[in-house]
């Protein structure tokens, strides 16, 4: 071979060992950006928001909830729509946009499932029990159900339709208490509130909102709740929008800092 010839091969030597790296650092480039691509768009990342139906009882706990949900995924957003369960399960079977669905009572939640409206069996996340919210300082010396039957006394509690309303009727039935309230209200803050206002001097609500109110009323707790036990279901619903991020949120209700947090607010372990 003459020294042109050889010449001539160690510069196509080269060449093909330079190509070949070059190759080698593209098809590892490629590798990199797949596999970054990949972890951003994972499906398992909450993103987009939801809308949640929850009873009013949960108002406070959730909102505490939605919060922390927020900072921890940003990017997303949760819109709550609070009230008497058995109005949002009435809105949700006749078709109201909505992701997740908490009620206060599992015979509530079955206006839901029984319509077809759930995607999945709901489960207990917390549970409830009544109070007696009185003024604050409770002037009457209210210290039982009995005592709310006394003359000129103006009780409030909620509609029978609404949880907390069927939670009232079991423990009165339980402690063979007849009252006649002077107003039946459509959820448990509406009850409150008239309490809070001083229309009226005592209401049967949920022990949590007798927390949440703080120092404006005054609790009372009496032994016949414990018959009107309500337990509070979860479900995602089976037209959500945004069914992972629904998903993502319902675990954290359920998660351990979840039940941290309700249990914070007054409710009572599943």
């Amino acid at each position: 071979m003459t020294r042109s010839a050889r010449r001539t091969r160690r510069i196509r030597v080269a060449v093909a060992f330079a190509t070949s790296l070059l190759s080698a650092g593209a098809c590892s480039s490629s590798g990199s950006d797949t596999g970054k691509g990949s972890s951003v768009s994972s499906s398992s990342s909450p993103s987009g928001t939801i809308t949640v139906f929850a009873a009013a009882s949960l108002q406070e706990s959730f909102t505490a909830l939605g919060k922390q949900f927020e900072e921890d995924h940003p990017g997303t957003g949760i819109t709550f729509n609070f009230g008497g369960s058995d109005t949002l399960a009435a809105s949700i079977v006749s078709g109201a946009p909505a992701d997740v669905f908490a009620a206060a009572s599992t015979a509530t939640m079955a206006t839901v499932t029984g319509g077809k409206a759930a995607a999945g069996p709901p489960a207990t996340f917390a549970r409830n029990q009544l109070e007696i919210a009185t003024l604050s300082g409770n002037p009457d010396r209210i210290t039982s159900l009995s005592d709310l039957t006394e003359p000129g006394r103006k009780v409030v509690v909620c509609d029978r339709t609404v949880p907390c309303g069927a939670a009232a009727r079991k423990a009165l039935d339980a402690g063979g208490v007849q009252l006649t309230p002077v107003s039946y209200e459509q959820d448990v803050k509406s009850a409150l509130t008239k309490v809070e206002l001083k229309e009226a001097d005592a209401a049967l609500v949920y022990r949590t909102d007798v927390r949440a109110a703080g120092d404006r009323v005054e609790g009372v707790e009496f032994p016949e709740s414990a018959k009107a036990v309500n337990d509070y279901p979860i479900a995602l619903l089976k037209n959500a929008p945004n069914p992972e991020t629904a998903k993502a949120f319902m675990a954290l209700v359920r998660s351990a800092e979840g039940q941290q947090v309700l249990t914070g607010h007054g409710f009572l372990e599943p």
